[in-house]
């Protein structure tokens, strides 16, 4: 595998051929990933697997025409034929008044932030199958779990590097780590399953397989016996488990491509309260051992901390260059792309702050409710906001959850959830996107 100053220099160096084969400018992406992972099921070795792969995207500019193509061969001369296809992909493209690298004048200058993304640590797999079969006994373990899905755990390191023809140059490394557990309990028609899982960038900061196992199998087996309940509008509150789908699709709705194209549920809500005004949400790339952490974007633009929400208020949409220049702004930072295609745009690890309350007393009160501890489907309307998902958990009943429901519907619209969410104080930085427990009383759920 490279090293990230040896990526870089294959970016740079394709580059160059594509300014010498008349390219009026030009971007390179390359990218290199390997991982092992190793699977066990039922106290047996499943699944060792070993890949690793790199490939290289190139996208070239003839004045307002634009190709984008891609190879795994990094041999010399195909590479060479890879940009005169490219060329001759680009002189025949429709043109496009708004497709182009970044402005110059943004795009990073100066030295790189650091990211702490990886450990180097390179456990073997001998170790990952130890780590996949404790997970494994953990859940097993737990009286009324009765059949596994299996245990997991995995390694891996990635490289990207990202030229562009008019002064940017940049790579960065990561390693990533995992430990997975799915097991099933009860019997017959009465089975139910769940898993847990967790992911890091450093191997030191997994939580340890028998901890995961025994959260799965606890999971299991507290979804055993699903009751019935009457359907009808009532307080819904979401387990940090499903929370942070709620913020998808807040990023979803900003997204710059989606204004631009007037089809997101937000298009009139720049500036204005979307959410209470005791909420926040962060986007913060350059958290230190963060998933989703990064130096620069798909376009060699400075990452930065942003309150996309202030205090409730909806501050900025995320955009690349292309959706900038058609809405007439400035892209922001958040230009996200693999090796075809043009780029779009993604957060690095978002977060909703805590809100100033217990998540016991954010349920005290609720007579009759649920608790959603899972979400099925995708039942979304970008346009509308309209929101309908299948979902499981838990019944909320004077103030206690209680049993367990599932093949339950809840239904709303984004809007309207967004503007009555109050969060609990419990956030955890667990995934690329957090949110605390949130609580809404603008929905409606049907029963199973």
């Amino acid at each position: 595998m490279l090293k990230p100053e040896e990526a870089q220099s294959r970016a740079d160096a394709l580059i160059s051929q594509a300014k010498k084969a008349g390219a009026d400018a030009a971007d390179a992406i390359y990218v290199c990933d390997a991982s092992t992972q190793v699977q066990i099921r039922l106290g047996n070795l499943e699944d060792v697997e070993r890949s690793e792969g790199e490939e290289i995207g190139l996208r070239v500019f003839a004045g307002k025409r634009s190709a984008t193509v891609s190879s795994s061969n990094m041999d010399t001369d195909i590479l060479s034929d890879l940009v005169g296809r490219a060329m001759d992909m680009a002189r025949e493209a429709p043109e496009d008044d708004y497709a182009g690298l970044a402005p110059e004048e943004l795009i990073s200058k100066s030295d790189l932030q650091p990211i702490d993304g990886e450990d180097h640590a390179n456990p073997e797999p001998a170790i990952l199958r130890e780590m996949a079969l404790e997970a494994e006994d953990a859940a097993r373990a737990v009286s009324g779990v009765t059949n596994s899905e299996g245990g997991g755990a995995s390694a891996g390191r990635s490289i990207v590097a990202l030229a562009t023809s008019h002064g940017f140059s940049g790579a960065y490394s990561t390693s990533g780590y995992g430990v997975s557990a799915s097991v099933i309990a009860g019997e017959g028609d009465g089975m139910e399953r769940d898993y847990a899982y967790h992911s890091t960038r450093h191997f030191e900061d997994l939580d340890s397989p028998k901890e995961i196992g025994q959260k799965a199998g606890n999971r299991a087996v507290s979804r055993l016996g699903p009751v019935e309940f009457k359907s009808g509008a009532m307080p819904v509150v979401f387990d940090p488990r499903v929370s942070s789908s709620l913020l998808g699709h807040f990023v979803g709705a900003i997204a710059g491509s989606s204004i631009a194209r007037k089809t997101s549920f937000l298009q009139d809500a720049l500036e204005t309260q979307v959410f209470d005004s005791a909420i926040n949400i962060i986007d913060c790339p350059h958290r230190k051992r963060g998933l989703r952490s990064k130096a620069f974007d798909g376009e060699g633009l400075p990452t930065a901390k942003t309150k996309l929400i202030d205090n409730g208020r909806l501050t900025q949409w995320i955009m690349e260059s292309a959706s900038a220049r058609q809405l007439g702004l400035q892209p922001t930072g958040h230009a996200s792309r693999g090796v075809g295609g043009a780029p779009g745009v993604s957060v690095t690890n978002l977060h909703m702050s805590n809100g100033s309350v217990s998540r016991d007393d954010l349920i005290k009160d609720i007579g009759n409710g649920v608790l959603i501890t899972e979400l099925i489907g995708q039942g979304v309307n970008p346009v509308t906001g309209d929101y309908s998902r299948g979902a499981g958990g838990f019944l909320i009943t004077d103030g206690q959850i209680g049993a367990p429901v599932s093949e339950i519907t809840i239904a709303g619209n984004l809007k309207d959830m967004f503007a009555s969410l109050v969060p609990a104080d419990d956030l955890v930085y667990r995934h690329a996107i957090n949110a605390p427990t949130l609580r809404t009383d603008s929905m409606t759920v049907a029963g199973g």
